[in-house]
Order: C-alpha cells, then sequence, then structure tokens
C-alpha cells in the first residue's frame, strides 16, 4: 500500500512538469499527435471541449516522458523560428525605398541602398541558417519561398544599382556638349 501510494507520488511529480509544457502555446496539433504516438495512445485534444485530464493520466505520460519532453522542446524551437520568420515577412513586406531627385532634373534615383543590401545579406543568412536547424521541417517551405524571394529581390537591387551607376555616369554625356548636339532630335 505504501509503495503504490509512493509510486503514484512520484509519477505525480513526473506528470505535472509534462503536463506544464504541454500546456505552453507552442504546442500545436502535430505536437499533440506525436504524443500520443510517443504514449501509445489516441485521444484528440484540439478543439475538443470533452478531452479531459484524466485521459491523458491514462495515456501514461511517464513512461514516454523523455519522449514528450523532445516533443515540448521542439515545440519552443518551432514557435521561435514561426515568429522569426513572421518578424522577416513583415519586415520586408513593409520596406520603403527611398528614392532622390537627380540633379534637379526630375528624375529619381535608389537611394541609400548600401544599407538595404546590408540589411538583405543578413536575413538571407539567418534564412539559411534557419532552414539548417532541426526542427525547421514545418515552416521549410515557407522559409525557403522566402529566401528566394529576398534573393530575387537582392539581385534585382544589384542589377538596379548597376543600371543606375552606369546611367548618372553617362547622363551628363548624352545631355550636354558635343555628344548631345550630334545626337537626332
Amino acid at each position: 500500500s505504501f509503495s503504490q501510494l509512493n509510486r503514484e507520488i512520484n509519477d505525480f511529480q513526473t506528470i505535472l512538469p509534462l503536463l506544464r509544457e504541454l500546456s505552453k502555446d507552442s504546442i500545436k496539433a502535430r505536437h499533440w499527435e506525436d504524443v500520443a504516438v510517443a504514449c501509445n495512445a489516441k485521444f484528440d485534444v484540439v478543439g475538443n471541449a470533452d478531452f479531459k485530464l484524466e485521459t491523458l493520466l491514462k495515456a501514461d505520460l511517464v513512461s514516454a516522458r523523455d519522449e514528450i519532453e523532445e516533443i515540448t522542446d521542439g515545440a519552443d524551437k518551432q514557435l521561435k523560428i514561426e515568429h522569426q520568420l513572421g518578424e522577416i515577412k513583415y519586415q520586408w513586406k513593409t520596406k520603403e525605398f527611398l528614392f532622390a531627385e537627380w540633379k534637379d532634373r526630375g528624375i529619381y534615383v535608389l537611394k541609400s541602398t548600401p544599407v538595404i543590401v546590408e540589411e538583405l545579406e543578413e536575413v538571407q543568412m539567418n534564412l539559411q541558417t534557419v532552414l539548417t536547424m532541426r526542427h525547421v521541417k514545418p515552416f521549410r517551405k515557407i522559409a525557403q519561398e522566402l529566401l528566394t524571394s529576398l534573393s530575387e529581390t537582392s539581385d534585382t537591387i544589384e542589377s538596379w544599382v548597376k543600371v543606375q551607376t552606369m546611367w548618372c555616369a553617362l547622363e551628363s554625356v548624352f545631355t550636354g556638349g558635343d555628344i548631345a548636339k550630334q545626337l537626332p532630335k
């Protein structure tokens, strides 16, 4: 009787931290599916008003403790990745490029490109790091699409700056002096 009670108390001391971990916002439906597999149980948690603590207690969480801890740790890391991707998306969705008038001629050129290029390179490195993380699996497609989009943006800005630099250098040649006079009107 004492040993039975002692085992139940010890099990409960193991179960309580697991329940605390399972109650975090980072735990999504996919994680509950993993917990069910780890416990060799079947339960429907997400959106089920009939789900009770009793169901979890019967699921033998103690024997699957290590797997559950790994699942909850992974869920925390996935939430961090999800937030990081959301921040990157927001930052570049709202990014504004600065233009300035070129020599008071009514023609506008892109300004502050070194800062933009540096920010793009930094975020691309961050995304490449995210893509190497073990827990990126649910967000791999989103991260890859974001990296591709930002890489294309970087390439476009690089081409733009090259053309703009050449144009700025040649603009005065074609608007003044002998060459301008020789051009057909």
